[in-house]
């Protein structure tokens, strides 16, 4: 991971909650320039820290913000949707049966020609290659009982998961407000 001392590409401002916390750690709740200036006109956002760069209009003149927290507090204890993003994440990114980060799919743990359904507890992250091995059969007839259960993730968990995952740069005015370990560089 690169810390960058120059403003990111495109001017991303980094969002946080009304608590300071970031709405989301992966993906990194980042929001367009253009976004985080309509929401401080629009009063949504408080400014916490700007980058150098200054937009200007005939009568307006305003430092680029690259750090916001919204005004109204979002309950982040919403039940997470069921995307196949938020599964791999759950899975931390990994197949259950065997471990691999490539190729990865899902399996239906009881499969669908068996009854299972497509929800939280039935499907898990897989490899191309594992999924097909497994085929129609079940975790005990296929001797491939995936790594952890498949359960329905809280918010608070999916966002604790998504930690792990750090983005490939940051720049120095968001560090405050996130909580990875990082090594400056030079």
């Amino acid at each position: 991971m690169h810390v960058l001392k120059r403003p990111p590409s495109g001017w991303p401002a980094l969002v946080l909650n009304a608590d300071f916390r970031p709405l989301s750690y992966y993906p990194l709740s980042l929001w367009p320039w253009q976004e985080v200036v309509k929401s401080v006109f629009l009063d949504r956002v408080d400014v916490v820290a700007t980058y150098d760069q200054v937009v200007r209009s005939p009568s307006f003149e305003m430092r680029l913000p690259s750090v916001v927290a919204l005004k109204s507090y979002i309950a982040q204890d919403r039940a997470p949707a069921f995307t196949r993003f938020n599964l791999f994440l759950r899975d931390a990114f990994s197949c259950q049966y065997c471990g691999s980060s490539e190729d990865l799919t899902f399996d239906h743990v009881i499969p669908r020609s068996r009854g299972g359904r497509t929800n939280w507890e039935n499907i898990v992250t897989a490899c191309a290659p594992c999924n097909l091995r497994k085929g129609g059969r079940t975790p005990r007839e296929a001797s491939m009982i995936p790594g952890r259960p498949a359960k329905r993730p809280s918010m608070f968990e999916l966002q604790e998961l998504g930690r792990r995952f750090p983005p490939n740069f940051l720049h120095v005015s968001w560090l405050d407000y996130l909580y990875w370990d990082i090594e400056l560089e030079a």
